[in-house]
């Protein structure tokens, strides 16, 4: 699944590409992923155009005069720009072509993204942004802030970072590298966590996530090159997806388990319970 390094990649990619670009045609093969009424959705994107792209988390946001568009990749979305004139792939399922004759295509094998366009004015009010924790470089992301989310929590603190009304945008990749650099047990339980832990979760999230997005990303199985991208953060994983191989730091085998469904990898040795 793409997360916050690779939607990140995914805007300032499609900055350089599409902005300011005239809206001409909309189609929408599989209606299923636009949640607004298909019809307001169709007509206020022809003749518009996209102004910028911000984003929230793994949300992202297209700014258009006075609408936002949000997108969300879930497990396997992408964006592509192609000439209108080539064929259209069995897992395009929306197309929007400008007035240069360049379609956007948003591919998704699995069906499982949304798009919605909302007015501008109900941005923070939209559910699926209000929701949405502190974000990695957030100044308010601090070793309180995680300390009082995770206080009386007893769930796994592999599953609280994945929570995305704490921080925003962090997934399963991250999560785990980030507890290995942390040193701090996938397992452990929230509530039990001491505000030094919290502080080396809040550093190594920032370093982690800036390295990510300066890489572009991480490029495995479940988010592959589109728009001529391919991350390279994946040279840097040290957990992720290393089941038996040997731990960077001490040697011993990295572990793979299951927390909350989701696959953990971890060092039983340098993250001791």
């Amino acid at each position: 699944m793409p997360e916050i390094a690779e939607v990140e990649t995914v805007r300032n990619t499609l900055k350089k590409q599409i902005l300011h670009k005239k809206i001409k045609k909309v189609e929408i093969i599989y209606p299923k992923i636009i949640e607004s009424n298909i019809d307001d959705f169709t007509k206020n994107l022809i003749g518009n155009e996209f102004i910028d792209i911000k984003r929230k988390g793994k949300w992202l946001i297209f700014e258009l005069h006075d609408f936002y568009l949000l997108s969300h990749l879930r497990m396997e979305g992408k964006f592509f720009l192609k000439n209108k004139e080539e064929p259209i792939e069995k897992h395009e399922h929306l197309i929007i072509t400008f007035t240069d004759e360049t379609d956007l295509r948003y591919h998704d094998t699995r069906k499982f993204g949304r798009m919605n366009l909302i007015k501008k004015e109900d941005l923070e009010i939209t559910p699926a942004i209000a929701k949405q924790g502190e974000e990695p470089f957030s100044k308010n992301l601090t070793k309180e802030y995680l300390k009082e989310k995770f206080d009386n929590k007893n769930i796994p603190i592999k599953t609280l970072l994945l929570d995305q009304t704490i921080i925003s945008g962090l997934g399963n990749i991250y999560a785990n590298e980030v507890l290995f650099a942390s040193r701090i047990n996938p397992l452990k339980l929230g509530k039990d966590l001491t505000l030094e832990e919290c502080q080396k979760i809040v550093t190594a999230t920032n370093s982690i996530i800036k390295e990510a997005i300066a890489m572009g990303g991480t490029t495995i199985k479940s988010y592959t090159s589109s728009l001529g991208v391919t991350g390279r953060f994946q040279q840097k994983l040290k957990v992720h997806k290393k089941e038996s191989e040997p731990c960077l730091v001490c040697g011993q085998p990295i572990l793979k388990i299951k927390i909350g469904g989701r696959s953990t990898y971890y060092c039983a040795n340098c993250q001791k319970l």
